[in-house]
């Protein structure tokens, strides 16, 4: 069992004192629209792999086709040292499009909301339905290389910034869910979506459910065990 400390959206003064390393986690994941700094900070403090995906308040991420290396698409599995090479906090690696092993977790992320402005990190439902399959394949593409002992399920965690529509989603254009992420649980089982964007302004955040994954808004931070 992994211990997860989950961050988005707002910074929390009470993980940059002692109290972060007393959570004693083992992964840190990111849902987006949080400062680099802080995710800097965090990684060094807790001394843990942290993973994330962009929100879209947070700088263009990806990159050009013309750098995208032949390792990115033959072992989307593993990590290598260009995670870290890529623009972002530093000591992070970006899991937007994206699958990783990490903290005995099979960790796969979709950054981005839906769009309603000209910025980066924003998509049409059909733009992150092409996004989704794209994801898939490259988790499926994993199923390729043999694993002993083989893996109960495609991944364990999904990480996204925008909420599943119509769960844990609102009704405004920026914060509307996507459909996408419906297929995708189903299709790769995840035990838990983890996603920010959605801030509760004080009132109680329930967790969901899609077809047996746990869904949970991480705005400020949550402590997950999957």
């Amino acid at each position: 069992m992994a211990r997860i400390l989950a961050v988005s959206d707002e910074v929390d003064d009470r993980l940059l004192g002692a109290g972060l390393k007393a959570l004693d986690v083992d992964l840190v994941i990111a849902c987006g629209d949080l400062p680099f700094d802080y995710l800097e900070t965090l990684v060094t403090m807790a001394n843990v792999p942290l993973v994330y995906v962009p929100g879209n308040h947070d700088p263009e991420l990806r990159r050009r086709p013309s750098d995208i290396s032949p390792e990115d698409i033959v072992k989307p599995f593993s990590f290598r040292p260009d995670d870290y090479d890529r623009p972002g906090p530093r000591g992070c690696v970006n899991l937007d499009g994206r699958v990783r092993d990490v903290a005995g977790l099979r960790v796969a992320g979709l950054g981005g909301s839906m769009r309603y402005t000209e910025g980066p990190n924003q998509y049409t439902q059909k733009q992150m339905q092409r996004r989704a399959a794209r994801l898939e394949m490259r988790v499926r593409l994993e199923a390729l290389v043999p694993r002993r002992p083989a893996p109960p399920r495609d991944i364990e965690v999904l990480i996204t910034h925008a909420a599943p529509l119509g769960v844990g989603d609102d009704d405004d254009p920026c914060h509307e869910g996507f459909a996408a992420f419906y297929g995708l649980v189903a299709r790769l089982s995840p035990r838990v979506l983890i996603h920010g964007h959605v801030h509760p302004y004080g009132r109680r955040v329930e967790d969901h459910s899609i077809v047996g994954t746990r869904v949970v808004n991480a705005v400020g931070h949550r402590l997950i065990e999957v």
